[in-house]
C-alpha cells in the first residue's frame, strides 16, 4: 500500500470520513524518507511536526547527564512519534527523534493539525482517539516498570510487539526495558 493507503486504512478504523474529506485531509501531510541513523528531532530543537511512520521504526529517546540512553518509544509503521511536549507547548525538544532503520513518514505540522481538527469535527475525534490511546499505552508502560521485573517486561514486550526482536538491535530492546545489554542477554539465554 502506498502512504495515503495506510493512512487512510489507519484513520478510518476509528473515524468516518468522506472521500474528499480524507484527501483534504492527506494534503496536509509531507511525505518524507529517511536514512537509518537519520536524526528527525534531536534535543533542543524546535518541533513543528509529528510524525506518522509508513514503513521503518524510529526511536523516541534521551540521553542523561550520564550519558545513559532511555528510549521511551519505538514506532513502527501505523505508529506516531514526535516530542509532544514540544509540539504543544512551543518549547525546545527534550526527547530526540531518529531511524532505527530506512524510513518513510508522513510529517504533519501542528499548524495543519489544529487547522483539520477545526474544520472536520470527526478528524479531531481522531486524534483525541489516538491521544487517548496513547496515554493508556504510556500509563500501562509506568505501571509495568513499577511493579514487574525485567524478564516479565522483557517477554511482555515481545508478546505484544513480535516483530521488534527483528527489527530492533538487543541494545536498544534493552535501553527501552532501563536495564544494560549484557543483562538483556542473559535473560534470553536462560
Amino acid at each position: 500500500m502506498d502512504a495515503k493507503e495506510v493512512l487512510k486504512a489507519h484513520v478510518l478504523k476509528n473515524t468516518e470520513l468522506t472521500d474528499e474529506q480524507f484527501d483534504y485531509f492527506f494534503s496536509l501531510f509531507e511525505l518524507r524518507k529517511f536514512k537509518k541513523g537519520q536524526v528527525i528531532i534531536s534535543e533542543g530543537s524546535l518541533v513543528d511536526h509529528e510524525y506518522f511512520v509508513i514503513y521503518g521504526c524510529l526511536k523516541s529517546f534521551f540521553i542523561n547527564e550520564e550519558l545513559k540512553m532511555f528510549i521511551l518509544q519505538f514506532a513502527m509503521p501505523t505508529w506516531w512519534a514526535s516530542d509532544f511536549e514540544a509540539l504543544y507547548n512551543g518549547t525546545k525538544a527534550k526527547i530526540a527523534l531518529d531511524c532505527i532503520s530506512d524510513a518513510e513518514v508522513l510529517c504533519l505540522s501542528n499548524a495543519n493539525r489544529e487547522k483539520i481538527c477545526r474544520e472536520i469535527h470527526s478528524v479531531e475525534h481522531f486524534f483525541r482517539w489516538r491521544t487517548n490511546k496513547g496515554y493508556v499505552a504510556s500509563q500501562k508502560r509506568l505501571l509495568s516498570f513499577m511493579n514487574n521485573n525485567v524478564k516479565f517486561r522483557y517477554e511482555e514486550l515481545l508478546k505484544l510487539y513480535p516483530e521488534l526482536y527483528n527489527m530492533v538491535p538487543k541494545n536498544l530492546i534493552a535501553a527501552y526495558l532501563g536495564v544494560s545489554r549484557e543483562t538483556l542477554s542473559r535473560l534470553y539465554h536462560t
